[in-house]
């Protein structure tokens, strides 16, 4: 059971060794109810990740007026087209596009709803089977074939890296991702997570995704 103590304490920690980078925090909930959402908006964060549609809404739904309104929410889990309808127009952000054919029914519910639909690319730079993302090396096109959608921004490039105490692994898989960024001038890249984020930090992520570290006590 996390608090508002714990989440102030170990936040209070993180914003240390951020030291003043431009880099937006989001606090990964989807384990969480929506009194963990309280106590962390309570304690100055302003930026949730969620990964699991359905539940998402309803848990993000209880909330007060004034945090459901000044929050910005991120969906970072892999997202089926079935569930395009309902993450469009809710979540700010959706950082796990990795095809044409998501895009396009993303694109599809945004100009049906009049609005434009941030995104970020999921970028599988290791090559891990198990888990979703587009191929290095098929980037590119994703890229240039999304940019010709209308209602549908590419914002940046998003990454989850392998599990591993490798740090010269980290460090070339964010590196990697950090040129691509460059590379097409994205605004956002969203890396690193409670494991990884001080690399991440180091080799240029703008957005890193907290879970365990900001709510479980250390």
């Amino acid at each position: 059971m996390c608090t508002y103590d714990t989440i102030c304490k170990n936040l209070d920690r993180i914003l240390k060794i951020v030291d003043g980078k431009n880099v937006r925090i989001v606090a990964v909930t989807k384990y969480f109810n929506e009194d963990a959402i309280n106590d962390a908006y309570r304690a100055g964060l302003r930026d949730f990740g969620e990964s699991r549609a359905l539940e998402a809404i309803e848990k993000i739904n209880k909330l007060d007026d004034e945090i459901r309104q000044k929050s910005t929410y991120h969906f970072i889990g892999h997202l089926q087209t079935n569930k395009v309808k309902h993450v469009v127009g809710f979540f700010d952000f959706i950082h796990s596009v990795d095809s044409l054919k998501l895009a396009k029914e993303i694109a599809k519910c945004a100009a049906e709803k009049g609005i434009v639909q941030k995104v970020l690319i999921q970028v599988n730079v290791a090559d891990e089977k198990s888990k979703f993302g587009i191929a290095l090396s098929q980037t590119n096109n994703l890229i240039e074939e999304i940019s010709n959608l209308n209602s549908i921004k590419v914002e940046g490039l998003m990454n989850i890296a392998p599990l591993t105490d490798d740090e010269k692994e980290l460090r070339g898989i964010f590196s990697t991702m950090r040129e691509l960024k460059e590379k097409y001038n994205f605004k956002e890249l969203s890396m690193g997570m409670s494991n990884d984020y001080k690399i991440a930090l180091e080799e240029g992520a703008t957005i890193i995704r907290l879970g365990r570290i900001l709510f479980k006590n250390s």
